[in-house]
């Protein structure tokens, strides 16, 4: 029998990244059912983007912490994203994967996909007058502009997109918790946490096993005092699937 023959699983990922993780869980035996909490907009205004990419040579680093921004910021290059003079960082195998499908050549990616690692990576190098690049989300955490600054760098940190909540998120979910009966529900992001739990209140997902993709998303379940029943232990895809299925493992054994 595969690992998650039969289990319900809801992905809450956007529509363009949710196949991404619905399909190794389907390979495995589940029964998938996407609903996307969130959805990927453009900025509320794009020209401090096209400004920033416009003199993209001029920075020393360009730090990309999503995959939402590779695409976007390329887009607005006065050049290939392989002719960029700027060195590339990015946060997370999958923002790496996705700059090096865009042309970047990636030369720093830390330890762990999360701000504090990226930090950390940089601690041995002269950052003192270093211009640096975020294209970041509308909302995002200041943990890394912050401490780059503290170091010396003088950091822009420009709007490349914003998360929304997809139009028919409401009536998707309502649909998926009333008629479905799903045992399993993952989280990829702080924002998809959020979304839903305004959407359809905390308490709908108490009977749920939450999975996460690492330690912020947990942060933002735990918030509602709602419980965490596997987090990834490397915080990719591969982790969130390899979590779930040796969560499933552990339950089946106590039967």
């Amino acid at each position: 029998m595969r690992a998650l023959e039969g289990v319900r699983i809801v992905v809450t990922r956007a529509s363009h990244q949710a196949e991404e993780l619905a399909r190794p869980l389907r390979e495995l035996g589940a029964q998938v059912t996407l609903l996307p909490m969130i959805a990927i907009a453009p900025p509320a205004d794009l020209e401090p983007l096209r400004q920033a990419a416009a003199r993209c040579d001029e920075y020393d680093w360009i730090i990309f912490t999503s995959a939402n921004a590779v695409p976007i910021l390329s887009a607005e290059l006065p050049h290939a994203p392989n002719d960029c003079k700027a060195r590339i960082a990015a946060v997370g195998a999958a923002t790496r994967e996705t700059a090096q499908q865009a042309g970047f050549q990636v030369s720093l990616i830390p330890e762990k996909y999360v701000a504090e690692s990226l930090i950390e990576t940089f601690a041995g190098q002269d950052l003192t007058g270093r211009r640096i690049l975020i294209p970041s989300a509308a909302v995002t955490r200041e943990i890394i502009p912050a401490e780059l600054k503290k170091r010396g760098a003088k950091v822009d940190v420009v709007e490349a997109y914003r998360t929304i909540t997809p139009p028919d998120a409401e009536q998707h979910a309502a649909i998926v918790f009333h008629e479905l009966d799903p045992e399993w529900i993952t989280f990829a992001s702080p924002s998809a946490v959020e979304n839903l739990v305004r959407l359809i209140g905390a308490e709908s997902l108490r009977r749920l096993k939450i999975a996460t993709i690492g330690p912020i998303t947990s942060a933002a379940v735990r918030k509602y005092n709602l419980n965490v029943a596997t987090e990834a232990a490397a915080q990719s895809v591969t982790g969130l699937v390899e979590a779930l299925c040796a969560a499933q493992n552990c339950a089946a054994k106590r039967l």
